[in-house]
C-alpha cells in the first residue's frame, strides 16, 4: 500500500468536474479557488456562470473521491487528507 499525492491543480480539476455534473454545465465553465484559514480549515469557491458557490471540506473530499474513481481508477474510499504545503499549496494525500 502506498500514498498518492494529488496536486492543487488536480484538486481544482476534480472540483470542476464534480460541480459541472451537479450544475449541468461543462467543466470549463467552472472556476475554482481553493482556500484555507486557521478558523475554518479548507474550503473552496466555485464560480459557475459568475455565481459563487461556497464548498466546505466535505465537498472537496467528495470531488476527490470522484477523481480517484474515474480518473485515477483507484479506490475512491481510500483515506484522503488535505494538506497545506508551503511549496505546493493545497494538496491531498491519499493513503491506500
Amino acid at each position: 500500500m502506498g500514498q498518492i499525492i494529488i496536486s492543487e491543480q488536480d484538486i481544482i480539476n476534480a472540483i470542476c468536474i464534480d460541480q459541472a455534473r451537479k450544475k449541468y454545465v461543462q467543466p470549463e465553465e467552472v472556476e475554482v479557488e481553493l482556500l484555507y484559514d486557521d478558523d475554518n480549515g479548507f474550503s473552496a469557491e466555485a464560480y459557475i456562470n459568475g455565481l459563487p458557490h461556497r464548498l466546505q471540506t466535505i465537498h472537496i473530499i467528495e470531488a476527490l473521491r470522484l477523481w480517484l474513481d474515474e480518473v485515477l481508477d483507484t479506490d475512491p474510499f481510500a483515506g484522503i487528507k488535505l494538506v497545506l504545503d508551503d511549496e505546493e499549496g493545497i494538496i491531498a494525500e491519499v493513503n491506500q
